[in-house]
């Protein structure tokens, strides 16, 4: 008497196997499998032959049962009862009748005596039930399968696989991407989720949330959510890395005089900082601490020099710079540039 792959479904219990009723939902059985699937997981069990074949036989009931057709036909076979025995020969008209005379008598799929479609093997080797069952459409190997083959059997898979990413993107404001922020987002299903964005997040940088992403369909673990943030610019200030820059304006006579003027910083009070007399405009000076916290040390503020040319000056200052302009007529601001630029 054969009790090879064609009996498991006589044979054995697959609702009892994961613990479920036989009127378990979907979700039931899902739920049921990823929790044994963790616990009898090779990885969880090295050397344990009792665990691996827990593994197995728990992989297998879950491919019978997440499946709506296949599970509908394994009820049916159930209904047969545990009585029924059938032999793996070749269901020619002489024989008895095989698991495929069953099949056959159940699904309409021909394979009884005189029917056009057979199933065989070759020799004594047992016939492969998912062979059998890749005609209805459900499969344990391979095609149709999320599971894919296994060297642990079933067709499930060695072990549980990641569930996929969810992907979303967020806008912050310039502050909130160099001081981190929490962003309220929305879930497929409608389900809300709030999380915190790290300090000094750059335009376009996508930000991995572990374990936000889809469930795995066999009992790994959950994917991850991808952000990606966009970041608006500031009326002000500009990232460099972990530094910020920033121009700052300055009249004529505090460059030329020297001069100690408020420099606004990100998010918090101003600093006072020295213009050198004779400071000309393009010269950086630098703000130490003021910048982009980062891991190892925060970043610095980097304030660029603009002189700022009125366009309109009242008649006193007018008189002003045109007494400036004659005091310093023997002063040529670009001698040695033509022969500068010919040496080039």
């Amino acid at each position: 008497m054969n009790t090879g792959p064609q009996n498991d479904w006589f044979e054995k219990d697959f609702y009892k196997t994961l613990g479920v009723s036989a009127d378990a939902t979907d979700a039931e059985i899902k739920k049921a499998y990823r929790k044994l699937a963790r616990k009898y997981h090779p990885d969880q069990n090295p050397g344990d032959a009792k665990a691996e074949e827990k593994f197995k036989e728990v992989g297998q009931a879950q491919q019978v049962l997440a499946d709506p057709e296949t599970r509908e036909q394994y009820d049916q076979v159930r209904q047969m009862g545990r009585g029924a025995r059938f032999s793996a020969g070749s269901g020619g008209a002489g024989g008895g009748g095989g698991f495929e005379d069953v099949f056959s008598g159940l699904f309409n799929t021909g394979g009884g005596p005189g029917g056009g479609a057979r199933y065989r093997t070759g020799g004594d080797v047992p016939p492969d039930l998912s062979d059998l069952l890749g005609g209805f459409g459900g499969g344990f190997g391979g095609g149709g399968s999320p599971y894919g083959g296994s060297p642990y059997g079933g067709g499930f898979s060695t072990g549980p696989t990641k569930g996929g990413d969810y992907k979303a993107s967020t806008n912050l404001s310039f502050t909130e991407a160099v001081n981190g922020a929490s962003v309220k987002l929305t879930m497929p299903g409608g389900k809300p989720l709030t999380v915190r964005t790290p300090v000094g997040v750059k335009d376009g940088q996508k930000v991995r949330l572990k374990g936000k992403g889809k469930s795995s369909p066999n009992g790994g673990e959950d994917g991850d959510l991808i952000l990606t943030v966009n970041v608006k610019p500031h009326p002000v200030f500009t990232r460099d890395g972990d530094n910020l820059r920033m121009e700052l304006p300055v009249s004529f006579a505090e460059a030329a005089l020297g001069a100690e003027v408020s420099v606004p910083t990100l998010g918090g009070q101003p600093v006072r900082v020295k213009i050198p007399a004779g400071t000309p405009s393009g010269r950086v000076l630098r703000v130490r601490g003021k910048g982009v916290e980062a891991k190892k040390a925060t970043g610095d503020l980097l304030v660029t020099v603009e002189i700022a040319v009125p366009k309109d000056l009242p008649q006193e200052a007018q008189d002003a710079v045109a007494a400036y302009r004659e005091a310093t007529a023997g002063i040529d601001p670009r001698e040695g540039l033509d022969d500068r630029a010919r040496k080039a």
